[in-house]
């Protein structure tokens, strides 16, 4: 193996093709496969908007495991609160309390 083949192969590995995942916000791709699954954050987004469709860009927004909701008022806001952690259980989703932020601007 000489010095171009090295190069050559170093090119390809760097323009090697990495998932693209989409979501109403944009079309994104990883710079390396995350935990060397094919197609995981692409199926894991998916599977997230299915779940939330009738909430999306009403009382959510999703972006693979990040949830913002919002509301007019405060009121509005906790009855959002309310039907996405009803959604979290009726599908077993289980949220981590230590990544929860809840009344940040």
């Amino acid at each position: 193996m000489d010095i171009m083949d090295i190069i050559r192969l170093l090119l390809i590995l760097k323009i090697k093709k990495k998932p693209i995942f989409t979501c109403p916000f944009g079309t994104y791709t990883y710079r390396r496969m995350p935990y060397g699954l094919c197609n995981a954050p692409a199926t894991f987004q998916k599977c997230i908007m299915s779940i939330f469709s009738d909430y999306i860009e009403r009382i959510i927004k999703v972006f693979m495991d990040d949830y913002t909701l919002y509301g007019d008022s405060f009121d509005k806001c906790l009855e959002s609160l309310s039907l996405v952690l009803k959604r979290c259980i009726e599908t077993n989703i289980v949220l981590k309390y230590e990544k929860c932020y809840l009344m940040v601007e």
